[in-house]
């Protein structure tokens, strides 16, 4: 299994040998007990005026393009941080903070939700921007350009026990999903699979340079695999424990999205927030 490729915290692997239980006993997950709350981005606010004054005034036009946007899963309000000097844009990043997703693909194209859900800071191949969207639709453009492989799949080992025929299924639902359809979910949790089973499916299904990192809830850890619109989905608690393993055929799994609430509550926060800046700065 290769390793997930956003370090943050190690972490154990959740497939292949020696990963998954073998004896078949009731347990009850144990589910992380901290819950993402709001927290205002951690700012000295001792800047000069000279940078201090672009960076609230961005904050200012950000706010009113929010509330002109309507929100909409493939609508965006988006601005270019290019033209700004490094001082302001890093003042900027400062004031914005940072939150609880993370997004890196191929070729350093990257991402960072800020403590303002839906506002993401995206970065690489020429590219600095400000976006407020369910998820950014560049990086967007990146997951969905995997294109369905021609090749058989290998010959499976006959001591395999349910790997194939979930190889089928998963290959067959990535053959025919579409953007709009409702998410298909495999609880390889919930399902009878020896270590041998998953280590095979894992290697079947094969992995692309595109990782998503939640920490809202313990770590949720998604990577792209090589089979269009098909993610592994991990949940580990705050011991690093895994406590649900499965598989999503979707676009973009549900919980790396920013939703409708969250693009209101966004626009509530970012202006008690410029407000206390402004109080702050006495401006």
């Amino acid at each position: 299994m290769m390793t997930f490729p956003i370090p943050v915290v190690p972490f154990k692997p959740s497939i292949g040998p020696g990963s998954q239980p073998v004896d078949e006993v009731l347990v009850t997950l144990d589910v992380p007990n901290d819950v993402h709350a709001f927290r205002p981005p951690q700012s000295e606010l001792d800047a000069p005026p000279e940078v201090a004054g672009p960076a609230l005034d961005f904050l200012r036009t950000l706010l009113a393009a929010l509330r002109e946007t309507p929100f909409s899963p493939m609508q965006v309000v988006r601005f270019s941080l290019l033209d700004y000097p490094p001082a302001v844009r890093a003042e900027i990043n400062e004031l914005l903070g940072e939150g609880e997703v993370s997004v890196l693909s191929a070729g350093e194209l990257r991402a960072q939700e800020t403590a303002f859900t839906g506002i993401w800071r995206v970065r690489g191949n020429g590219i600095d921007d400000v976006e407020a969207s369910a998820f950014p639709l560049a990086l967007r453009a990146v997951a969905l350009a995997r294109q369905a492989p021609t090749s058989p799949a290998a010959v499976p080992p006959p001591e395999l026990m349910n790997a194939p025929a979930l190889y089928h299924e998963v290959r067959s639902l990535s053959g025919v999903w579409r953007v709009g359809r409702p998410a298909q979910v495999i609880n390889l949790s919930l399902l009878p699979a020896t270590p041998d089973d998953l280590a095979w499916l894992d290697e079947q299904l094969g992995r692309i340079s595109f990782s998503i990192l939640s920490r809202g809830f313990g770590n949720c850890r998604i990577t792209a695999t090589a089979l269009p619109y098909v993610w592994w989905v991990q949940y580990f608690n705050n011991m690093e424990k895994l406590i649900l393993n499965s598989l999503e055929i979707v676009d973009i799994p549900a919980v790396a999205l920013a939703a409708q609430e969250d693009y209101d509550e966004t626009i509530v926060r970012l202006d008690e927030w410029i407000v206390s800046i402004e109080s702050a700065l006495g401006d």
